[in-house]
């Protein structure tokens, strides 16, 4: 009997991890190559040993109330908050509550994805024409493109309007403007899958980077570097949930995959026409939250920022911060997407942390003196860099109608596709959008598998130095 499984499941972030545990549960044999040396793909929690705090690095937030993600944390009983508090905002210098949501709400609720499509900056400027010069109406337009480009990580002038309003109704049905944070932040959920793959037997090779799949109908040939050298794998079936920007990758660049045969055109097609966001973030903890006080200089019996949550401006670096309120914990998180992100990426990490410190500097009125005093430790990732993300996450581009299900499509009943950027309920960008393709995609394998041998062995690995 052959000891070919029969799934090869490509990397072990959330849609990976799920569609493996389907996968097994319905009694095929999986096994998963992951590049990394740790599970959880653009999952990425790490404790701060000081303060006992989960620091996330990549995915923070559960975005509403998600079935694929509350159904995990509901059956094992893992606490989570509600991000609670105060937005505060910056503008002409100086800090006050926020009161610009009402304008922006109005402006996002004009967007028409019955009309044809058009980029996000192209529609505020058709949709806003008339009211040029209401200084009030052009200020709400500013926040309305700093959330466009700050949310979604996505560059105005190519984020279709289609895109984005179904966005906006998919995250309407699961209260989406609502935002909580399991216990030990998204390491809660990683540690489900992960008791889920030894509950299954699912062996996850870490450390084992793709370079290569040879494929035919009904079968495929894997090409791996790993600790052991290079290996080979086959399968009938192999599932790729590598992040879009690593399908993006030319051949000659690090964490690539090559195919042979190349894909089909629509699927390259596809691959080309669905964006990847650029995200730069820093978690910066101090000795106290110094903020409590601010702003100084207030009046007497002015609010303060005691109970912040988030603060918003349009900082050419970090335009945007936020707290882990309601927890009382001295860290700050800086939120760098698009054009600030691209200033970033690359540069020294105490290039980012001193940038940070001086952005805080302009926005609070702290000196950089005291804000480096108070100073203790910083976190931070450049997803754009890492060859096994290449950025942060997916957004539609204008004209892109469908391009998610394309992306999704299977190949010959071979190849199998799976990931944020393919989920088609208009839920990109999200853990739960990928956990909801990894479904899908175990679905379609489940089916294809129908009637096929199961529950044989993983493969075995053939090394060579």
């Amino acid at each position: 009997m052959s000891n070919d499984p029969d799934v090869i499941v490509i990397g072990a972030g959330a849609a990976g991890l799920t569609a493996s545990t389907e996968l097994a549960r319905a009694g095929l044999a999986v096994t998963i190559l992951e590049a990394r040396e740790r599970i959880g793909g653009r999952i990425f929690t790490l404790l701060d040993a000081e303060c006992h705090v989960p620091v996330e690095m990549g995915a923070e937030f559960i975005h509403g109330k998600p079935p694929e993600i509350w159904h995990l944390l509901d059956r094992r009983k893992i606490p989570t908050t509600e991000v609670d508090g105060n937005n505060w905002c910056v503008k002409d210098g100086q800090l006050s509550t926020c009161n610009f949501f009402s304008e922006v709400d109005r402006i996002l609720k004009r967007m028409d994805g019955r009309k044809q499509d058009q980029s996000f900056l192209d529609f505020l400027e058709d949709c806003c024409r008339k009211s040029n010069g209401r200084h009030r109406q052009e200020e709400a337009k500013k926040w309305a493109l700093g959330y466009v480009s700050g949310f979604n990580a996505a560059d105005p002038a190519l984020v279709g309007v289609h895109w984005l309003v179904k966005g906006m109704r998919a995250e309407e049905k699961i209260q989406g403007d609502r935002a909580f944070r399991a216990q030990h932040g998204y390491a809660d959920l990683i540690d489900i899958f992960q008791q889920e793959l030894n509950d299954s037997a699912v062996p996850v090779q870490k450390g084992t980077v793709v370079e290569s799949i040879q494929w035919l109908r009904g079968r495929a040939e894997v090409s791996a570097r790993g600790p052991q050298g290079v290996m080979t794998l086959s399968a009938p079936r192999v599932l790729i949930t590598v992040p879009l920007g690593v399908l993006q990758a030319r051949a000659d660049e690090n964490g690539a995959i090559r195919f042979s045969p190349a894909l089909p055109s629509e699927k390259l097609e596809a691959i080309g026409n669905v964006m990847m966001g650029k995200v730069i973030r820093v978690t910066l903890r101090f000795r106290e939250r110094f903020w409590e006080d601010l702003p100084r200089f207030q009046k007497t019996n002015s609010k303060t920022m005691r109970g912040m949550s988030f603060l918003f401006s349009h900082d050419d670096w970090f335009p945007t911060w936020w707290t882990r309120a309601p927890e009382k914990v001295p860290f700050l998180t800086g939120w760098a997407p698009f054009h600030c992100a691209e200033r970033l990426s690359g540069q020294t990490k105490s290039f980012v942390i001193e940038t940070a410190l001086q952005t805080l500097h302009r926005l609070l009125g702290v000196s950089v003196q005291e804000l480096e005093t108070l100073f203790e430790h910083a976190y931070c990732h450049d997803w754009q860099t890492d060859p096994f993300s290449r950025a942060a996450y997916s957004y539609g581009k204008v004209g892109g109608d469908g391009m998610e299900e394309v992306l999704g499509k299977p190949v010959e009943e071979t190849l199998f596709f799976a990931g944020e950027a393919t989920d088609t309920g208009g839920h990109n960008g999200t853990v739960h959008g990928a956990i909801a393709s990894g479904k899908r995609a175990a679905a379609e394998i489940s089916h294809a598998a129908a009637g096929k041998t199961k529950g044989r062995k993983p493969a075995r690995i053939r090394a060579s130095a």
